[in-house]
């Protein structure tokens, strides 16, 4: 019985990318994620500005400054749509949107 050399691409089913391909790759695809960061970042930073307005209202009618019922359903919203870190996600939301009035 004679071995044959296995490359480990091959041993786990995988194709190999070709180094300068990858780079190219990887490349493209991070321009792509920083600009959905720079996205993100300005609509998170537009959410903070509408969240105040609602906290003003909200205070200045002799309301609660934050609704616990509207945040439970914010964090349902974003569980159900990415699972249980849409939690966290929605938490670290509500906190950066809390108390900016």
């Amino acid at each position: 019985m004679s071995s044959t050399p296995v490359s480990s691409a091959a041993a786990v089913g995988t194709t190999s990318v070709a180094e300068p391909e990858a780079e190219a790759v990887i490349a493209g695809a991070r321009a792509r994620i920083d600009a959905l960061d720079e996205r993100i970042l300005a609509l998170v930073q537009e959410r903070m500005a509408v969240s105040a307005e609602v906290q003003a209202a909200r205070i200045g009618s002799g309301g609660p400054r934050v609704a616990l019922t509207r945040e439970m359903e914010i964090l349902a919203r974003y569980r159900a749509a990415l699972g249980p870190q849409g939690t966290e996600v929605a938490m670290q939301l509500l906190q950066l949107c809390r108390g900016r009035v």
